[in-house]
């Protein structure tokens, strides 16, 4: 095993402890129990904490069925990353597309 595989198997490992913490606690739900054990949940809204909740243990349970830790390292890099970005004040905005005009050669 290379020591890029161990440093992923001990972080794979490392999530696994927090899930199972999370999802044994009898306080709350799912998403304020992991809420408690990231932080960075709390920027979320309520129905994003949900789901993130529920992704993270997804990507959890298919990172330990198929051996390949960086699928539960993918899903909470970028919760966490989007977490970020909405409490840096980075919002979803409409976008107004100009497509009535075909914009000529120049």
């Amino acid at each position: 095993m290379s020591k890029r595989e161990a440093d992923a198997r001990e972080s794979l490992l490392q999530l696994a402890a927090q899930l199972i913490a999370a999802a044994t606690n009898e306080r709350g739900t799912l998403a304020e129990s992991m809420a408690e054990l990231f932080p960075w949940m709390l920027a979320l809204d309520a129905a994003d904490r949900a789901a993130c909740a529920s992704d993270l243990l997804h990507a959890a349970r298919a990172s330990f069925a198929t051996n390949q830790a960086h699928l539960a390292v993918a899903e909470i890099t970028a919760w966490r990353e989007t977490a970020i970005a909405i409490a840096a004040g980075l919002t979803r905005t409409d976008v107004d597309w100009i497509d009535d005009e075909p914009v000529g050669r120049p």
